[in-house]
């Protein structure tokens, strides 16, 4: 077999199986296009899922009479020019084969029209079967790039579509991201000419939460919060959801870099461990991010798609981006929730995910309770007592022997403590000569002028069924789950506590050899002092062999080898483990749980109101560490609603 050069044509059909995959990534190449050219409006029109017909329509700078047909060839761009310019890649297209490939499997048409040109012109191709043609057409300045019949002339690859609404669901999608990455462009889609997106600009921050709102659904916004954070020139903005807000699928996260959306294992890791211990099992963070860096750090030529980068600092961005977003979560506090009474508390979102994904509901009391918390005797509806003979929940898992014999765990519940309800109200009374003022029957308002000082979890009023808190505050009913709240905070301190004593490593009486690959013995070699900070000694025995002598103290009971193991696998790939850290904080949330209070225990007035003020002033405090919710609140609006008050 001889070597020979491919025709034109073939070769523009095998860059296309790389490059055009379905009607969704002709929309994103010509999308990236009309950016590039420096569009205000692009207007999108496709029919059938875009398999029949899409058009695409700038207001850019258009493209000269003399750059058409050329415009349609391979490796033919305005974009760069030499070696340095691919470095340093500030434009979302740059290769020159996005023409060239669809062309080579449509009907395409370009139409533009310039301002140094009277005249518009227009170049056609079919599948590459004959020369483009340019004639003149009647066009404003900017372009319209019309596909017609994709896959016309490869049969093949035509029947690897799926059906018309599952293909356009992909445009659509592709369409919404784009929208998300360039606030300053109005985007208008019409799929079989009816409307589905009319965005206008947005240029204030108010229009682009709007923006984000009717792109994923007002809930979005309403359960999300900014951040923003600079550091050794890395830039990240954007919004990131509370991690009640979490859903059953990663269909709600878009993370652009320098305004190029992107899929990278190393950014997913990164946002996945800063929510690593606030996140129900099996549920996914959602969010909007941009990251902004230099175009030299960054090299987005990886990819033919160019869905993936690769960063040249990948250890320093995995760090910035998980301290960014670890100590965003970190700072959501009841307060801040407080602040926002339309948002959703840590506990409404999830559990009404959760039981619309399971369709259950449980009618019994206590079931869903924890198998440590179910130790006890069937729960009750019990009062707070009088005799406030319990210590004050100041320290995690510490609590009075005092006995109990006094009450009757069996009361009726019109028998509730009187005299803790009017201590409560007392207390409110002092705050304000206006208190528990209702401003009309519709429910509109506070229960308290004095919003400013009550605290933003409020004041206890009595334990339900041995489980759960109730508390009102300036806005209505708060329901605490005691157990699972005072699991978060005694986690906390265990966490603080052992990271401020740096991790202790304890020798093993009986060295463990392990089998590994020759490239991990030699990492093992080089990275002495990387496993050592990580309470690890670990030394190369052989070519394919190493010996682990001592290992964190408090994981020495564990599964040494598939701990290690990992370990390799995460320093290799991301430059940086959590594997360890991730071990040790789930030994202490198992020491957190045992150690804090138990359903049915019954609190004291003044140790509910204990455990409120240590929830507003913890860390992480909406969920436990389980990723459980802690906390929920139901305004008075939601109240009202439920008794029909005002209709």
């Amino acid at each position: 077999m001889r070597i020979e050069l491919l025709n034109s044509r073939l070769s523009n059909q095998i860059a296309a199986g790389e490059v055009v995959e379905r009607p969704a990534s002709v929309v994103k190449e010509l999308v990236e296009n009309c950016l590039d050219a420096g569009a205000t409006r692009i207007d999108i029109d496709v029919e059938q899922g875009g398999v029949k017909l899409i058009r695409i329509r700038d207001d850019g700078q258009g493209v000269h009479k003399d750059d058409l047909a050329l415009a349609l060839s391979r490796h033919a761009t305005s974009k760069i020019k030499e070696l340095d310019d691919l470095e340093h890649i500030v434009s979302l297209g740059f290769r020159g084969e996005a023409l060239a490939s669809i062309s080579s499997v449509s009907r395409l048409t370009l139409t533009s029209g310039t301002a140094e040109q009277d005249t518009a012109w227009q170049v056609r191709a079919e599948g590459l079967t004959m020369q483009p043609v340019v004639e003149a057409a009647v066009h404003p300045r900017g372009a319209t790039v019309e596909v017609r019949d994709l896959f016309f002339n490869t049969p093949a690859r035509r029947k690897f579509l799926k059906t018309e609404k599952t293909e356009y669901g992909h445009l659509e999608e592709v369409v919404r991201r784009m929208a998300l990455s360039h606030f300053g462009t109005a985007f208008y889609l019409r799929h079989n000419q009816r409307s589905v997106l009319q965005l206008k600009a947005a240029t204030t921050l108010a229009e682009r939460e709007r923006r984000v709102a009717s792109l994923y659904g007002p809930a979005f916004m309403e359960n999300c919060f900014p951040v923003e954070m600079s550091r050794n020139g890395l830039d990240l903005s954007g919004w990131v959801g509370l991690p009640s807000f979490s859903r059953s699928q990663a269909d709600q996260q878009c993370f652009f870099v320098n305004g190029r959306i992107i899929r990278d294992k190393l950014v997913t890791h990164a946002i996945r461990q800063a929510y690593h211990d606030v996140l129900f099992s099996r549920r996914h963070p959602v969010y909007v991010l941009f990251l902004s860096l230099d175009p030299a750090l960054v090299d987005v030529n990886v990819h033919p798609a160019k869905q993936e980068v690769r960063f040249r600092e990948s250890r320093m961005v995995h760090d910035f981006l998980f301290s960014a977003l670890h100590r965003a979560i970190a700072d959501i506090s009841p307060d801040s929730i407080a602040e926002s009474p339309g948002s959703v508390s840590p506990g409404a979102q999830l559990s009404q995910s959760i039981s619309a994904s399971t369709n259950t509901v449980s009618l019994f009391p206590g079931q869903g309770v924890s198998e440590l918390e179910s130790k006890a005797s069937t729960p009750t509806l019990t009062p707070a007592p009088q005799q406030a003979n319990f210590a004050l929940l100041s320290e995690a898992g510490e609590r009075s022997s005092a006995p109990n014999s006094g009450i009757n765990r069996w009361q009726s519940p019109m028998q509730v403590d009187t005299l803790g309800v009017r201590e409560q109200l007392a207390i409110y009374n002092r705050l304000s000569s206006e208190t528990r003022s209702r401003e009309d029957a519709s429910g509109a308002g506070d229960v308290f002028t004095a919003q400013e000082e009550v605290p933003p979890l409020g004041f206890a009023l009595a334990q339900l069924l041995g489980i759960y808190i109730l508390a009102q505050d300036a806005h209505g009913l708060i329901i605490v789950d005691m157990h699972a709240a005072h699991e978060r905070i005694t986690y906390e301190r265990l966490k603080s506590t052992y990271s401020e004593e740096q991790i202790v490593s304890q020798p093993l009486l009986v060295p463990i050899s392990i089998l590994v690959s020759e490239k991990e013995a030699r990492f093992a070699a080089n990275e002495e002092a990387l496993f050592l900070s990580l309470g690890f000694e670990i030394e190369q025995l052989g070519p394919e062999m190493v010996t682990v002598r001592q290992v964190p103290a408090l994981l020495r009971n564990g599964d040494i080898e598939t701990l290690v193991r990992d370990v390799f696998a995460e320093l290799m790939e991301f430059g940086i483990s959590k594997r360890v850290e991730n071990d040790i904080n789930k030994l202490l949330g198992t020491m957190a749980c045992h150690g804090s209070v138990r359903a049915n225990r019954t609190l004291a007035i003044p140790e509910m109101n204990a455990l409120l003020r240590d929830i507003e002033q913890t860390e992480r405090s909406g969920q436990c560490n389980h990723g459980r919710p802690t906390w929920t609140r139901m305004d008075l609006k939601e109240l009202d609603r439920l008794f029909l008050r005002g209709q």
